[in-house]
Parts: C-alpha cells; structure tokens; sequence
C-alpha cells in the first residue's frame, strides 16, 4: 500500500470570481501567491514524490510549496466542464433553470455539454492510482479530489458529501494495488506548518 496526499491549487482570478476553470489554463492569483508563500508542507510528507497536473495553476503551486523533481500527470488534469467553463453556477442556473437543475441533481453522472462527468474523472483516475508504487503527493483541482472522494467514501455526489473538505489543506488517502482508496487524514494543515 502506498500513500497519497491530495492538495487543491492556490487561488487564481476565476476562483475569486467564482467561475468554473475546468481546463482553461488559469495561472495563480496575487492572493494565491502571496497564500502558499506562507504555508509549509508538513515535515512527515518530505520523502513523498511530487506529482502534479499539467495546467499552470498547479504546478506553480507545486513549486511553491517546495516540490522536487516534480513529475507532470495528464490524469490529474481538471474535470473538462465543456461549454459551462468560464461561468459560474449561478449564471448556468438562471441560464438553463430547470435542466441544469436536472443535471446537477445526477450526481456521479452529472456532464456537462461538451464535457466529462466526474465518473469519467474517477474512470481516469483509477489507472493512475493502480500505478502508484511510491508515497506521492499530488496537486491537482477540485474536481478531481471530489471524484477521489467520491471513490473514497462510495460517494454517488447525489447528496451531501459525507466529510467536509477543506480546500486550503491537504487529504491523505491510503492506495491499495487495485487502486481503493482509503482516508487516513483529511484537512491536514499546512499553515506555518
């Protein structure tokens, strides 16, 4: 079994405003900058390999929180939200009303035009965590750590999330060979750690 700690992205502009990032290549804000530059990785995670989406977001992130020979994983890419990117979901509910309504209300299977649901997030990400052989960090979005929740908790996204996450932390999963997913820690602090 191996480790994995999960870590959303610094803020960026489109955080702030509330709109939907998906794949666009959205870098940090001022704000997001100045937020990790006071925040340490606990010393516990310091033998972990370091891994990454490819968006700009995350592997600045990544580099301001100290990782080392960070490695670039397509799989950890955010949800592809399609024609909804770029808006937020206040401005696709008074857009579409009841549909949207309709597609939120699906869940695991919620998609939106032109883009993936988080059960093709999890379905991606399945082959990913079969693969990992070593403690890893991963900094990544919060699409995708909701679809690793989902696997973690056998969470359909249909109601409530069963834990609340902080996403201003980090959540440590243990990786079985089969790629199950277990928690061990959720909300780990990395302010002044």
């Amino acid at each position: 079994m191996v480790r994995l700690l999960v870590i959303r992205h610094g803020k960026t502009e489109w955080n702030l405003k509330r709109k939907i990032q998906g794949r666009t290549d959205i870098p940090l804000s001022e704000l997001g900058r100045i937020e990790l530059a006071g925040m340490r990785l606990p010393a516990e995670f310091g033998g972990f390999n370091w891994t990454s989406s490819p968006l700009k977001r995350t592997r600045e992130t990544a580099e301001l929180l100290g990782a080392k020979n960070l490695k670039i994983e397509p799989a950890l890419i955010e949800m592809n939200w399609g024609e909804w990117e770029g808006e937020t979901l206040s401005d696709l509910s008074e857009k579409y009303g009841a549909e949207f309504k309709y597609n939120e209300s699906r869940g695991l299977n919620m998609t939106p035009p032109g883009g993936e649901s988080p059960a093709d997030v999890a379905a991606r990400l399945k082959p990913w965590l079969q693969g990992l052989e070593a403690d890893t960090i991963a900094v990544t979005h919060k699409g995708v750590i909701r679809a690793l929740k989902s696997l973690a908790y056998n969470w359909d996204m249909t109601d409530k999330a069963p834990v609340k996450f902080d996403w201003a932390t980090g959540h440590l999963f243990e990786v079985s060979s089969d790629g199950g997913l277990l928690p061990l820690r959720i909300n780990i602090s990395m302010e002044d750690a």
